[in-house]
């Protein structure tokens, strides 16, 4: 008997994909002006900025995303911003417009596909979250991304971060780890693996004081190395 709270084949993870993508254009579509210039949780990018990566990821074939790393020596920084600007609408309606285009494309460059669900439900996170927005995916979904993040840094060091800490969730089944209690919303887990210290708001146990300071010294060593790059481009 399957698990309850699981999604098993790839088909379904990317269904995921989609419903998130589509929920995520519906509350796209009421924004104002101001709010697309809105900074996201999403370190140096704004809303609308967060919504043309996303267009870039479903938007970005295998071989056009190697080639892309390739140019940028595998700098993944620059190539997130190359493929941004070049998905970024003149406005933020043709932004969107672009981001609906891709609704029921592609999961992303990579056969990864629990990781590209994680980067719609992160992402979507970090443009509600500072918008006052709420929308909270189905268990399934997040206990997915939960899990993929907990086995492996892929495109964050979610692994790392939870590293010695016994991590549960409140609302699902996703239990993983050992050592100090780190417990809340399988969301929250899900945005705190992913390097989001406004995620350690929602959590409990002596294990969130130590994520949250694993995070904050991420996020300092991060613009540490963005100044450095900018400065030698």
């Amino acid at each position: 008997m399957a698990e309850p709270h699981v999604l098993e084949t790839r088909k379904a993870l990317e269904g995921a994909i989609h419903v998130e993508r589509s929920a995520l254009a519906q509350d796209l579509a009421e924004l104002s002006e101001a709010q697309w210039a809105t900074a996201s949780l999403c370190e140096r990018w704004t809303v609308e900025e967060v919504t043309a990566h996303l267009t870039a990821g479903a938007g970005t074939g295998m071989w056009r995303w190697l080639l892309s790393m390739l140019a940028a020596r595998f700098d993944p920084d620059l190539h997130n911003d190359r493929r941004l600007a070049q998905h970024r609408g003149a406005t933020p309606d043709e932004t969107l417009r672009r981001f609906r285009e891709v609704v029921t494309g592609p999961a992303g460059p990579t056969g990864h596909t629990a990781a590209w669900l994680g980067e719609i439900v992160v992402h979507s996170e970090d443009i509600r979250r500072p918008l006052g927005l709420v929308r909270t995916p189905p268990v399934a979904t997040t206990t997915a991304v939960a899990r993929f993040f907990a086995g492996r840094d892929f495109t964050v060091a979610s692994r790392t971060v939870i590293a010695g800490l016994r991590v549960e969730a409140t609302d699902g089944p996703f239990t993983t780890g050992s050592g100090k209690l780190l417990r809340g919303p399988t969301l929250s887990l899900v945005m705190g693996m992913a390097g989001r210290a406004a995620a350690c708001e929602d959590l409990e146990g002596d294990g969130a004081a130590i994520l949250r300071a694993r995070l904050l010294s991420a996020s300092a060593d991060r613009l540490r190395r963005h100044r450095g790059a900018d400065r030698d481009r």
